[in-house]
């Protein structure tokens, strides 16, 4: 067979902010790189930047949860048969641990899930994966586990290595419920002054626009676990910055907005419950990758893990202010096509 030679895509790339952050897992003030032929991404995501450099506290970003998950998809001969077994299996965490502990130093089988569908089990394996965002190295996991399953219960029989309950690359409701990858929340809190000067609008009409567009509209539209202007937007930018998977934006956009007036100031929020990212692995080699995670601080720290918490809480922040400025164009006819006349003529 003929090889063929990698070659390069370009895509325009600029640096945004800085953004203050703030939180349990960084306090710092951080400029973020983004890659996107969107080019009226970059000023949208520098206002909301902008507005976090003046407020004390900037944006305060949350890491609530971590795993990866893969489903693997077994057979029995009947649903009775199934269920001996998944329980069984079910209750010999540490025993799995064992045979996971052979493919990596980094995974741990921290939870399961299953599903029995006639004689089908779905079993889905959820681990802490260390820096990487995981994909390649639960898969491998679950691939040595599989054997090790079928061995101690010969009633069993092998169907797949990925079940779709894992659910990789795709909008489903499982992700949001049992979590998969980085599960952050991004918050800020902006006076009224504030809002009205450099957003160009009021906290009321922000919380409104959310309810009426992003809750009731997706809700009409048949969203699943989404209510949000643009998360894709500003993911993708980011995971193409940072070396990470950029088909993970799908399930990665499913997240909350979430707005109120507080003391007549702007509470707004965004909650991403399936951020995966990485800061080591499949991606991350290439010069300007590697570069730009040095420049964000994540590729530092020698706790496991810590590089990639650091990295999905950026990320929320870079979310929240893309979010931020679109919500407050939206609330003034003609603003957002102007800016993109402007920019994109």
């Amino acid at each position: 067979m003929k090889s063929h030679k990698i070659q390069q895509a370009p895509i325009p790339m600029r640096t945004v902010g800085p953004i203050n952050i703030s939180g349990h897992i960084l306090n710092e003030k951080v400029s973020v790189p983004l890659t996107t032929y969107e080019t009226p991404l970059w000023p949208s995501v520098g206002r909301g930047a902008r507005v976090s450099m003046l407020v004390e506290e900037g944006i305060k970003t949350t890491v609530i949860d971590e795993r990866m998950s893969r489903s693997v998809l077994l057979e029995a001969d009947d649903a009775y048969e199934a269920f001996k077994a998944l329980e069984s299996i079910k209750a010999r965490q540490d025993d799995l641990n064992q045979v996971v502990a052979t493919t990596s130093r980094f995974a741990k089988l921290i939870d399961m899930h299953s599903q029995i569908v006639a004689n089908l089990i779905y079993l889905r394996l959820e681990f802490t994966t260390g820096d990487a965002s995981g994909h390649n190295m639960v898969t491998n996991a679950a691939d040595k586990l599989i054997p090790w399953i079928l061995h101690e219960y010969p009633q069993l029989r092998y169907s797949s290595i990925s079940a779709n309950y894992c659910s990789d690359k795709k909008a489903t409701a499982v992700n949001g419920i049992l979590g998969r990858g980085k599960y952050v929340i991004s918050e800020i809190l902006i006076p009224r002054a504030l809002c009205e000067r450099r957003l160009k609008t009021t906290p009321e009409k922000v919380v409104d626009l959310n309810i009426k567009k992003n809750l009731i509209g997706t809700m009409i539209a048949g969203g699943l676990r989404s209510a949000n202007a643009h998360y894709a937007n500003m993911l993708l930018a980011f995971y193409l910055a940072t070396g990470q998977d950029a088909a993970n934006i799908i399930e990665g956009s499913q997240g909350i907005v979430h707005a109120e007036v507080r003391d007549g100031d702007l509470y707004f929020s965004c909650t991403l419950p399936n951020l995966i990212v990485g800061s080591v692995g499949n991606g991350k080699g290439i010069d300007f990758v590697e570069q730009n995670l040095q420049a964000l601080g994540c590729k530092d720290s020698r706790e496991p893990g810590a590089n990639a918490r650091r990295l999905a809480a950026i990320c929320a922040a870079t979310v929240l202010c893309g979010e931020l400025s679109l919500m407050a164009a939206q609330t003034n006819p003609g603003e957002l096509m102007e800016s993109h006349l402007k920019m994109e003529r």
